[in-house]
């Protein structure tokens, strides 16, 4: 029996609706050797041809392919099929590809279906004819859902023209240039008083051992005076709402408790504060002192002092002597201790998170002894080396320099806590150890390693030149005990290594500790909606197809923060993920998916469920009186069921362009009063029975 579907046409100056026959084609891909070495292909191509509405079902190759492509063009033109399955692999994969294939050959792209038979049948399966009867069952389920499927639309959203960028490291200032050079108005918003990130701590870059700040120096000033970029530092993002194309934004911008415009970072505030270097410095790890007025490093961007609220003396108890010294002998009057914090409220088209990462603490684990003056970690190394740090770039420890250093990898990463590696620690390692043994050619440098990972471009040739001079390479077993005890005056370092207890006196140990992700990370996963993977950095769509964008549309995710990479991958992923921001914006509109929740009205009760439910906050419920429209449509109910559509108190109402069609609310509503669009109940319970049967 032929099945038949309604379409919209037009006639006669109006619309109308006609009948046509359900006519499928199925397409049984081999995937190489992919599925055809399980599956008998030619016998499941031969199964969907008997199969109710199909027309033609055929086997080749590589469906993906440009002449497999071509068949089902080809086959849509002549045999007027108007519903296309195809046997392949994950939707994931190739779902888009046929979409598009059906649409060029005049098909609703949603009147296709995919039918998985390598992830979910011949990679699962050894036994050739079981999977092969698995592959004809999710054949059959897939041609007796296209069969109910039913022609979808997309809408088009305008885009707001603008972009916002959370993050000013190099992953962040690459972004933001990267859109601002292409003629998209840009914000930039970073936590701290300076943009910079870790990099600008950073002495020399590996394997080319450039100058780090002279690297990303230019790049910062560029972003300060580049006329596309509003530059929001020592701001924080509040809150996030909306959906791509039009996110409303909320920044706390908080008070420096200085003028921006008035302040000529002349200096003479810092050096007049009661203060003065007796707060440990956050951009010198701790090694330095700062004051309570401060500028967080001589190339910060912008270049402007900031109050330190937690310590000021004015602003933790009213005052500061007869009269704050910073008041006093600032020239152009720049202090102002009544500012308060600023609420700024914008809207943008796309988001690029770019929050970086922070690294581990390793004063949580006692074994590595960083109690003791001796122990270090990697970033407080970085520091004691630059010529600009807290030592002019002498490396002293206990008043002399070291003879014997030790150097500790994978210090929190690899564990049973974080079993992930961080990919730039043996790195720097090398890094670090080659430039001790400039700065100290007499010096004994021991790395215990647990495995080298010199996986980049003249990584390996940068490790053989670092052992080339004299550095001790010694592997410890990782999941063994290692130990740093005090003694003498230097610490010993306990390890097994290659299956023998091993010590290793040092004068000073170096931590690789790991890159974890921020400690805020959870509250902008929270305000962006944007999920978190199990070690706790945010998730991509896709590892493979969609690494820079998030599950959130509009939302795209770069440097650290989605995982531990160097400089140059951050670098990458930066402007890459610039790249897919700026294409909504440039184009002017995005494409709305029709696959989303839809409300019948006339049965919803406006309890509440399905927004309670709803991980995209797409649902709410309009608390008003149902619509002269809505009474209208409402013909076949009773008066009786008017009169209670009257009382009701309100009606779910989906915003089509944040959800997702993840089916949560249809799955919660108590009156079932939701179903999704694309797949309905009648659409699903075909696809089971034809599994079942």
């Amino acid at each position: 029996m032929c099945v038949f579907f309604e379409r919209e046409c037009e006639g006669r100056g109006k619309k109308m609706k006609r009948r046509e026959e359900v006519r499928i084609g199925v397409y049984v891909c081999h995937c190489g050797m992919n599925i055809a070495a399980t599956v008998d292909v030619e016998e499941v191509a031969d199964f969907a041809s008997k199969l109710p509405n199909v027309v033609v079902s055929r086997a080749y190759r590589y469906m993906c392919s440009e002449p497999g492509q071509e068949m089902i063009k080809k086959d849509i033109r002549e045999l007027r099929l108007n519903r296309i399955v195809v046997a392949s692999c994950s939707p994931r994969m190739h779902e888009q590809t046929f979409r598009r294939v059906c649409e060029e050959a005049g098909v609703n792209p949603y009147c296709y279906e995919q039918a998985n038979i390598r992830e979910q049948c011949s990679w699962v399966h050894t036994a050739r004819k079981d999977a092969t009867e698995k592959a004809k069952a999710l054949v059959r389920a897939a041609v007796e859902r296209v069969a109910a499927l039913e022609p979808l639309s997309r809408r088009k959203v305008r885009v707001v023209p603008r972009a916002l960028v959370v993050g000013g490291g190099v992953a962040g200032i690459y972004a933001a240039l990267e859109l601002a050079n292409k003629g998209i108005e840009t914000i930039l918003v970073e936590k701290s008083p300076s943009i910079g990130g870790h990099m600008a701590q950073l002495d020399k870059t590996f394997p080319t051992l450039d100058c780090s700040a002279c690297i990303l120096t230019p790049k910062m000033v560029e972003v300060s005076r580049h006329p596309r970029i509003k530059l929001l530092t020592y701001s924080e993002i509040e809150g996030v709402e909306g959906f791509i194309g039009n996110f409303k934004v909320r920044v706390r911008k908080k008070a420096r408790f200085v003028d921006e415009k008035k302040c000529r970072s002349c200096g003479l505030c810092s050096e007049a504060c009661r203060l003065r270097d007796r707060i440990p410095s956050e951009f010198e790890a701790g090694l330095g002192k700062r004051s309570a007025i401060y500028i967080p490093f001589p190339q910060a961007v912008p270049s402007v002092y900031v109050i330190d609220a937690d310590n000021c003396l004015m602003l933790t108890k009213g005052k500061c002597g007869k009269r704050p010294k910073c008041v006093e002998v600032c020239p152009t009057d720049a202090i102002d201790f009544s500012q308060k914090d600023e609420i700024i409220e914008f809207s943008v088209g796309t988001i690029i998170v770019a929050t970086g990462f922070d690294l581990y603490d390793p004063s949580l684990d006692e074994k590595y002894g960083y109690k003791y003056d001796e122990v270090i970690t990697s970033l407080e190394f970085e520091r004691m080396m630059n010529a600009s740090g807290p030592t002019g770039g002498k490396i002293i420890v206990n008043g002399r320099e070291p003879k014997r250093v030790v150097f500790i990898s994978c210090v929190g990463s690899r564990s049973e806590e974080r079993p992930y590696c961080s990919r730039i620690c043996c790195m720097y390692i090398m890094k670090q150890a080659h430039l001790i043994k400039e700065k100290i050619p007499d010096a004994h440098v021991t790395v215990l390693y647990t495995d080298v990972r010199a996986y980049g471009k003249g990584y390996e040739e940068f490790y053989r030149r670092v052992r080339a001079e004299g550095v001790n390479y010694v592997r410890r077993e990782l999941d063994e005990r290692i130990e740093v005890e005090k003694r003498g005056e230097g610490v010993i370092v306990s390890a097994v290594c290659e299956g023998e207890e091993r010590e290793f006196p040092a004068d000073l140990v170096v931590l690789a500790t790991a890159v974890v992700p921020r400690c805020d990370a959870e509250e902008i996963s929270r305000i962006l909606k944007i999920p978190r993977g199990s070690e706790g950095f945010f998730l991509e769509a896709h590892p493979k197809l969609r690494p820079v964008d998030t599950a959130i549309d509009g939302i795209f995710v770069a440097g650290c923060c989605q995982s531990p990479k160097d400089i140059q991958d951050s670098v990458a992923q930066a402007v890459g993920a610039a790249i897919r921001a700026s294409v909504p914006i440039l184009r002017g509109y995005v494409e709305v998916e029709p696959t989303v929740a839809f409300v019948n009205e006339h049965i919803c009760v406006g309890c509440g469920t399905c927004v309670s439910v709803c991980p995209f906050g797409a649902v709410s419920v309009e608390h008003s009186e149902a619509s002269e429209a809505t009474m209208a449509r409402a013909v076949v109910a009773t008066k009786a069921k008017a009169s209670e559509l009257r009382e009701r108190k309100g009606v779910a109402v989906v915003n089509e362009v944040l959800c997702k069609g993840c089916g949560s609310c249809a799955a919660a509503c108590p009156s079932g009063a939701i179903s999704v669009l694309h797949f309905n109940e009648r659409q699903l319970i075909a696809q089971i029975d034809a599994l079942s049967a």
